[in-house]
């Protein structure tokens, strides 16, 4: 690993040698996180870093208790190479996933694991009302599982969240507006060094990137997560977008039908009110207004169910959802062009049902569009995914333990 690296200015400075170890240990760890179980052999060929510098930090690492040594059962003729994995169950993190009416908690491994968690059932009150609960009841759950201490503890937020500050700019759902919510979980929690806050689509494009399934690596990828709302997770060049104002990824309410439904933003024709899931209900209760003995249905589940019984209008309904899904990626992928979309949420329930209006909408009727590579995923992450990236917020900083510095 070279040790330098041009400033704003143009020139040349050096990075001291602390830092960059701890940029070497930083690649040395996540390559075992990928590619574990995997020999210190394997990681010096890998990373191209030498083999006394991969052995001196591993063992740094071991020290810490973040890896464990394992014997390669392979069968190799010779003496059989020592294997590293990342430890599980000693290196917790406390997650909040913060929204109504519910907020979960949780208290997770650094490989994704949920050891612990809870729901609590609320309407929009103040953080100083919400926040001691799940304080209380991440460290009532920590309590279980002996004397473990919280490496950190992550936050996502339904709604506009100024990262760098900690601060929740704004969360219609909770009602709040202004919310230095970092300082009001150091407080709670004053022993907790590390506090992270996130919008929640942009900490699920974190996790499914670090914990997800799908070993994505790209550096240009969009999180889409559909719920109640839209929003977007965007990363460019390995970094989640922020925005000026904070607000992007902020896409649920860009023009997709021209003269449209009336929005309650003001707008017509807005993505959400086609895509988030309250559209499949609403169009499928129209459908059955005029059929004597219906009982109109009031969630997704219900839609779903009628669908899987073989009801044709559940089915279109549901359909029409996925074509106008992809429409408003189709615009995405033509603005940013990744090589990867994840989508996240109920949908993925329904993936097989709907994967193909997706896809044929995305890629729309041009020719260029047509040629286009990237791909449309369904989210790994099938267990609450803002909820897991609460957690990524906490984890990334166990494998990225460094800043770079002049």
């Amino acid at each position: 690993m070279a040790a330098t690296k041009k400033s704003r200015h143009g020139h040349v400075t050096s990075i001291n040698a602390k830092v960059a170890r701890n940029i070497n240990r930083s690649i040395i760890l996540n390559t075992i996180r990928r590619r574990q179980p995997i020999s210190r052999a394997e990681i010096s060929e890998i990373t191209q870093l030498n083999k006394s510098t991969v052995s001196s930090i591993v063992e740094g690492l071991l020290e810490e208790d973040l890896l464990v040594e394992l014997p390669d059962r392979g069968g190799k003729i010779g003496r059989n190479p020592v294997n590293l994995t990342v430890k599980h169950g000693k290196h917790f993190v406390g997650a909040l996933a913060l929204d109504a009416p519910c907020t979960r908690v949780a208290i997770i491994d650094i490989d994704g694991t949920i050891k612990a968690r809870d729901e609590i059932w609320t309407k929009a009150v103040s953080p100083e009302n919400l926040l001691p609960q799940c304080i209380a009841r991440l460290e009532s759950m920590r309590s279980t599982l002996g004397s473990h201490e919280f490496h950190g503890i992550g936050a996502s937020v339904a709604g506009i969240v100024d990262s760098a500050k900690s601060q929740v700019i704004y969360a219609a759902n909770l009602g709040w507006s202004q919310v230095d919510l970092g300082a009001v979980i150091r407080e709670l929690a004053p022993k907790v060094e590390a506090v992270a806050v996130e919008n929640d689509a942009k900490a699920s494009a974190l996790a499914e990137l670090l914990l997800g399934k799908h070993n994505i690596i790209t550096p240009n990828l969009i999180y889409l997560l559909l719920g109640a709302g839209i929003g977007a997770g965007i990363m460019v060049h390995g970094r989640i977008l922020s925005g000026t104002m904070h607000a992007a990824g902020e896409v649920g309410h860009m023009t997709v039908v021209d003269g449209g439904e009336q929005c309650q933003c003001g707008n017509k024709g807005c993505w959400e009110l086609y895509a988030s899931e309250r559209a499949p209900v609403r169009w499928f209760a129209a459908a059955k207004q005029s059929t004597p003995g219906t009982h109109p249905p009031q969630t997704l589940s219900d839609v779903v169910d009628a669908a899987r019984a073989g009801d044709n209008d559940a089915l279109s309904a549901l359909r029409l959802w996925g074509q106008h899904i992809g429409v408003g990626i189709g615009d995405m992928i033509s603005i940013l062009d990744p090589e990867v979309v994840i989508v996240g949420g109920s949908i993925t329930q329904i993936w097989d049902m709907v994967s193909d209006e997706i896809n044929s909408s995305a890629r729309g009727r041009g020719a260029f569009t047509k040629q286009r590579a990237t791909a449309i995923l369904p989210t790994s992450l099938n267990d609450s995914p803002a909820l897991l990236g609460a957690a990524a917020l906490s984890i990334r900083k166990v494998f990225a333990d460094y800043r770079i510095a002049t």
